[in-house]
């Protein structure tokens, strides 16, 4: 989905490199091995204080000291003493102290009660009143996604044209002799509806193939020669849910849309698993220095190289990440032993890091390109409503299958349209299998309707929005031409969702979003505005607290991902999955929330993160 680069001051982040010999990170497509594009930790300017206008409820008092009767007549590994520990329990308490024994928390509660769990052998952190809360939950997530920045030329967060183009001249005169180039994060606002051309990549790679994805994934930026190897003519009819953009002359102009991106899938050979391992490496190195060490790894192909590379990753003893995850089905799948597949794959991935519990579908594709399905026509194309990507009898059938297997359905839905479908379709299985919980999820949710919030409570279904793009941006500019003003200003419902007593659980949809810090996206859901513009709020109405906003990349997170009874809060018994900030975030101007870093990162109470 989209990338939202409305956060600007940026410094280098400096210790995201991935180790690793040339030979090893050397492309089938390559001649060259590529040095690692390194992510950029950009920060937002501070909003004058009194635009702060959502006040934080009182904290509720600290807990009174709770252990565990059956850890508690041995000595603890790890104390924290004199700190803010918030811990998202149930009445979002704050407590002084902790301890951890192993990988478990065994005791919540005041400094005084940390006596009986403190022996010679006992590691003890005086926090010196810096807040703990536990680690954070990315709901959507493309891990896999770190070998991008690993291996191709990233695009995000520019805000040109030219910019891309001195960003591939600059990454080819680093990188010759390729044989093939492959980047992403370029986005459709900066050029016609029609998309980028490929004119200027001919002017710089006339003679490779050159492949680049836009931020939101639902669109890919080629070159003639790519056209050239594909196959792709004037006389090439549009695939079933894609589209191929042509220029004036009814020639492809170089943008393909949707399931057309499928026609250049095999220009380029697909990443080794080693190759994804290093993204792996990189992604999960980045994540603990965000404090993220759970991420839900949405629409992965049963027979793709990156399953074979997650569990190669967790068979080596280096993934320190929860790494729950969704296998892909899309329209076009006709095995009809392909449920039995997912089973045996849910079997096979269920008692490690690396869990298979889901199912990802695509409902549509994003506003931008004109491939969401809108329940009104686009403003600017009065007899378009955009594509479902299913036919309706299908996905039905589909959806009562996947439920009646066990999975959970996790939707990408952009358009209003898309929504309604999907709850349709979700109220049919449980019609057909009868309730369970089952926790179907609905992502992205750029336009829902009222009425269909609602529905999300009445079938439990989680909404697991983006808060990072909560901002009047480019992007909104963009939506007041294809949607009109009305729909443009109530895009990305959060807070309504959170009165009609959704479960929300918000994420990033990295690599989309670069950096993929929750911090930001707790500000952005916060104050929904872009700190060089504090006045242009994107729907004041549907900013929450802090609170929510904190449970939504922990506790919620969890639940999300039914593991609400192992992490998410700071109880005993629960796994040591936690953070330490330099800053008190109930406590700062709301404006300033990503101002605060995270020092420390617990995985199973190891240390895996430390800020310099």
């Amino acid at each position: 989905m989209k990338n939202r680069f409305a956060l600007i001051l940026g410094v280098l982040f400096l210790v995201l490199g991935v180790a690793c010999t040339p030979e090893a990170r050397i492309p089938a497509t390559l001649s060259q091995p590529l040095e690692p594009t390194l992510p950029v930790i950009v920060t937002e300017t501070s909003l004058p204080k009194n635009e702060a206008t959502i006040q934080s409820p009182q904290l509720a008092t600290s807990l009174p000291a709770v252990k565990s009767s059956a850890l508690s007549d041995s000595k603890a590994d790890l104390v924290l003493k004199n700190g803010f520990i918030y811990t998202v329990d149930k009445k979002r308490s704050n407590v002084q102290a902790m301890a951890v024994k192993g990988d478990t928390i065994v005791y919540v509660g005041d400094d005084a009660g940390l006596s009986a769990f403190t022996g010679e052998q006992t590691k003890v952190i005086d926090l010196a009143g810096k807040m703990v809360l536990p680690a954070f939950v990315d709901s959507h997530a493309h891990a896999n996604g770190g070998v991008s920045p690993v291996y191709e030329v990233v695009l995000n967060n520019l805000e040109s044209a030219d910019a891309y183009q001195q960003a591939i001249v600059a990454f080819l005169e680093k990188n010759p002799g390729l044989q093939g180039l492959k980047g992403a994060g370029w986005m459709d606002p900066l050029f016609p509806p029609e998309g980028p051309s490929k004119d200027i990549l001919d002017k710089i790679a006339p003679d490779i193939p050159v492949i680049l994805d836009s931020v939101d994934g639902h669109s890919v930026w080629v070159n003639s020669k790519t056209l050239q190897m594909a196959g792709i003519t004037k006389d090439t009819p549009d695939p079933e849910g894609g589209r191929i953009e042509h220029d004036a002359s009814g020639n492809p102009s170089g943008a393909l849309r949707e399931a057309a991106t499928d026609l250049v899938a095999e220009v380029l050979p697909p990443y080794t698993p080693e190759q994804i391992i290093e993204g792996l490496k990189y992604y999960q190195k980045m994540a603990h220095s965000f404090g993220i060490t759970t991420a839900f790894i949405p629409g992965i192909g049963i027979d793709w190289n990156d399953l074979e590379a997650l569990r190669q990753f967790e068979k080596s003893g280096e993934m320190k990440m929860r790494l729950p995850m969704a296998l892909k089905t899309d329209p076009k799948d006709n095995d009809p032993a392909l449920i039995e597949k997912f089973i045996a794959a849910r079997q096979e991935n269920q008692n490690g890091l690396l869990k298979i519990n889901a199912v990802k579908i695509f409902m549509d594709g994003v506003i931008e390109s004109y491939t969401a399905y809108l329940e009104q026509p686009y403003a600017n194309k009065p007899d378009y409503q955009g594509e479902l990507l299913w036919d309706p009898q299908k996905l039905n059938k589909t959806c009562a299958a996947l439920d009646k297997a066990g999975f959970q359905i996790h939707v990408h839905a952009i358009g209003d349209a898309a929504s309604r479908v999907t709850l349709d379709c979700l109220a049919y299985a449980r019609q057909q299998n009868g309730a369970r919980d089952a926790r179907h999820a609905i992502t992205h949710l750029q336009l829902v309707s009222e009425n269909d919030i609602k529905r999300f409570a009445e079938l439990g279904v989680v909404a697991v929005p983006d808060p990072y793009w909560f901002a009047i941006d480019d992007f909104y500019t963009q939506a007041i031409e294809s949607l009109g003003q009305e729909r443009a200003d109530r895009q990305y419902p959060m807070k309504s969702f959170f009165d009609q007593g959704v479960v929300v659980a918000s994420a990033s949809d990295y690599p989309v979003t670069i950096p993929p810090n929750p911090l930001n996206g707790i500000e952005k859901g916060v104050t929904r505005a872009l700190s060089d513009t504090p006045d242009d709020v994107l729907v004041p109405a549907e900013r929450v607290s802090v609170e929510d906003m904190i449970a939504s990349f922990t506790i919620n997170g969890a639940y999300a991902n039914f593991m609400e009874k192992e992490i998410g809060s700071l109880e005993v018994g629960k796994k040591a999955d936690m953070i330490v900030l330099d800053k008190n975030i109930l406590q700062l101007p709301l404006s300033e929330i990503h101002l605060a870093q995270v020092v420390q990162t617990y995985f199973d109470g190891q240390e895996v993160f430390q800020s310099e």
